[in-house]
């Protein structure tokens, strides 16, 4: 049984996936220990509350990087986490918490990367003209959405596509390779052979 640490900033739609796939029984072998937040207003704190999953909301203004995320770390550690989960947390983290979790983070990105990093990737694939984008779960290195790939999807991009509506139909595969990704990990099924992630058998 491996802890889950999600870090997230926004409306939790990943974070609620997992805790949905773990309750009905399709993401085995994991458990959300805590979630952390640093917006005291995001809509993900009460989707916590809701499955009662213990919460900390860590408000990153007013602090130095480092501060910020020595706090992170001290919460993670106080409820043994061994994977921490990326879902929509608005932060780039530092060279000392990658350390500290080393090979232990993981992101998903609304993009097939290297494509579209940064924050506006749906806006981006569709500015650029791409035919086809979609979604990657990545570990996290100090190259900002640059780690080691551990699975990826692809969408279709639509010619009547909005910004909204191709960020939608990303979301929903967001979900599912997410989910899968952790079940791997959860497996240890996951073997990092520097840029590429081998899924084994």
């Amino acid at each position: 049984m491996i802890n889950i640490g999600v870090l997230a900033s926004g409306r939790g739609t990943n974070f609620q996936a997992i805790v949905d796939a773990i309750e009905r029984g399709e993401l085995t072998n994991a458990k959300v220990v805590v979630l952390v937040c640093n917006n005291p207003g995001a809509k993900v704190i009460e989707r916590a509350k809701k499955h009662g999953i213990p919460y900390h909301v860590i408000d990153h203004r007013g602090k130095s990087r480092e501060e910020f995320e020595r706090e992170v770390v001290k919460v993670l550690r106080s409820y043994n986490v061994d994977l921490v989960v990326l879902a929509g947390f608005m932060r780039i983290l530092t060279p000392y918490f990658i350390n500290e979790f080393r090979n232990r983070i993981i992101n998903i990105h609304p993009a097939l990367l290297p494509s579209f990093p940064g924050t506006h990737a749906q806006r981006d694939a569709l500015e650029y003209g791409v035919k086809i984008t979609g979604c990657t779960v990545h570990f996290v290195d100090e190259k900002v959405d640059g780690g080691p790939i551990i699975l990826q999807k692809a969408v279709e991009v639509k010619d009547d596509d909005t910004v909204e509506t191709l960020a939608a139909r990303i979301l929903k595969e967001e979900h599912k390779i997410l989910v899968k990704a952790i079940q791997l990990f959860a497996d240890k099924k996951l073997k990092i052979e520097g840029r590429r992630v081998r899924i084994l058998e």
